[in-house]
């Protein structure tokens, strides 16, 4: 008798924990079959979902290029972080010297001063070189190498292996690159900000100085012509020819397209056009993981046959398509003695192509109470013959 009583002791310990599982995987079977991309006259181009991140097709979209005053993108992205957009700042001499200097210029002259907002607006809509180096100036607390190195230290933070900064504005200079992937991978931080988002969307805009207003027009030519454009920014230099970050939204739908070295000029906005509604043709935003929906059935404690229902606490939207391979990872706690409806008790995490674009907190489907003494006392009782007897039999 003190044997058994030994024994049943020792297997309800034993029966308080669940066995370590490993990560549960789903995989989402397709036909694999890839869309064809188009073939765009560039040395890189990339067409990446806007929500997630996610690349979905291009060509060398990892070359380090020149990328002209793409890198413009950056410099708005690091003020935002710092700026105080209504502060007043005065145009410098060394500033004053890309007018004439550069043909991507607003004419500002030493002396004027304008916000940090209108500065932006200078550096974004037209590509004004002066406004740019104005913006350095300022945040860099007058050296535009300190900014310089400020854009390079967000650059690494934001784990861009093919992008470094030698001057403000994407002059031409030996070291100062960048790449298609890169630049999506900005132009998707930056659009996280309102006011950025806005000024890239601006066909026209009004900056003033204390003497006078200036009429600047964006040089994105998608604005006019595409309702679907929302952005983002040109670049033209010898060493990196046409180039062009541009983004678009229709519906539920958001992509960005990077075009360097296009071409010619114009092929650039005709080039991003294609990509983007290629996305659009060939992707659609579905909920990779449903709310709601039970995604693991959890084993109760001193159960046999009884389990609770894991169920996502929310969607997880992400681009689909027969040719993206779609696998959820499913990662569970130990069930504890009881629980009410609701509690996460695990997570969803859904990858494309094996890439993270978000997961859910699985929560109890319904509640549960904790089992009575009888039910675990004859769990204990029963448990070690049962396992002898799969063991047995196994």
């Amino acid at each position: 008798m003190r044997v058994i009583a030994i024994l049943i002791a020792f297997t309800l310990v034993l029966g308080s924990f669940e066995w370590d599982q490993a990560p549960a995987q789903e995989t989402t079977a397709g036909e694999r079959t890839a869309p064809k991309p188009p073939k765009l006259d560039a040395r890189s181009w990339v067409l990446v979902d806007a929500d997630t991140g996610l690349y979905l097709v291009g060509k060398n979209p990892d070359r380090r290029l020149p990328v002209a005053s793409t890198t413009n993108v950056m410099t708005a992205l690091v003020a935002l972080e710092e700026a105080n957009l209504d502060e007043k700042v005065t145009i410098s001499e060394q500033a004053e010297r890309f007018v004439g200097f550069t043909y991507s210029n607003v004419g500002l002259i030493q002396g004027e001063r304008l916000s940090v907002r209108e500065l932006l607006e200078a550096a974004l809509v037209p590509s004004g070189t002066e406004a740019v180096y104005t913006l350095a100036e300022h945040l860099g607390d007058g050296s535009v190498d300190a900014f310089v190195e400020e854009m390079n230290q967000e650059a690494e933070s934001m784990e861009l292996k093919n992008t470094h900064f030698e001057d403000p504005a994407g002059i031409d200079t030996r070291g100062h690159y960048s790449s298609a992937r890169d630049l999506a991978t900005m132009a998707r931080a930056a659009m996280e900000y309102p006011m950025f988002a806005d000024i890239v969307d601006t066909e026209h805009a009004t900056i003033s100085t204390q003497n006078r207003e200036i009429e600047v027009h964006n040089t994105n030519n998608l604005l006019y012509v595409y309702e679907e454009a929302n952005g983002v920014k040109t670049g033209t230099s010898p060493q990196a020819g046409p180039c062009l970050v541009a983004s678009a939204t229709d519906g539920d739908e958001s992509y960005i397209a990077v075009v360097l070295d296009a071409g010619s000029e114009e092929y650039r906005f005709d080039a991003a056009w294609e990509a983007l509604e290629f996305g659009f043709d060939e992707y659609e935003r579905q909920a990779l993981v449903q709310k709601g929906k039970v995604y693991k059935e959890l084993r109760l404690p001193y159960r046999w046959n009884e389990s609770v229902g894991l169920v996502a606490a929310k969607d997880v939207l992400g681009p689909a398509s027969p040719s993206l391979e779609v696998e959820r990872q499913i990662l569970v706690k130990e069930a504890p003695p009881e629980a009410k409806a609701g509690r996460v008790l695990g997570t969803v995490e859904v990858f494309v192509n094996g890439k993270s674009v978000g997961s859910s907190p699985l929560i109890t489907k319904r509640g549960y109470k904790d089992a009575s003494l009888w039910v675990k006392a004859r769990y204990a009782a029963i448990w070690p013959a049962d396992r002898l007897w799969a063991w047995f039999l196994g």
